[in-house]
């Protein structure tokens, strides 16, 4: 039963890529021939086919995205190393208090003297 559902589910893969390619193909075609004038700015509106446009707006769209993950890695990247810096650097302030304090001398403590006895008086 196991090898049935793996056949399935194999031939359902095979058909999906099939469907997709031919799709690809019929997409190919279709567009091969066709000539767009798109308009970036003011002034003349170049000719150019139809597929290069496609082509052209889908690496724009790769290479800004990727430009603006690189970015947001590079902001937090930023951030990580000022925290991390700023708290090397509270450590170091720590440790040199304690090290400050421990050479601090003490002032020794005066001997302690037991107390005068008061004087018996006899009666």
């Amino acid at each position: 039963m196991a090898n049935f559902w793996l056949k399935i589910r194999i031939w359902t893969k095979v058909i999906i890529f099939i469907v997709v390619a031919i799709y690809a193909l019929l997409f190919f075609y279709n567009n091969s021939g066709k000539v767009v004038a798109p308009w970036i700015f003011f002034g003349r509106e170049p000719s150019m086919s139809l597929l290069l446009l496609i082509f052209l707006t889908f690496a724009i769209g790769v290479i800004g995205t990727l430009l603006v993950r690189t970015t947001v890695k590079t902001v937090r990247q930023v951030r990580e190393l000022r925290q991390r810096n700023k708290a090397q650097k509270m450590e170091r302030e720590l440790a040199d208090m304690k090290s400050k304090a421990a050479m601090l001398q003490t002032r020794p403590e005066p001997p302690k003297t037991p107390p005068a006895s008061e004087p018996h008086s006899s009666v």
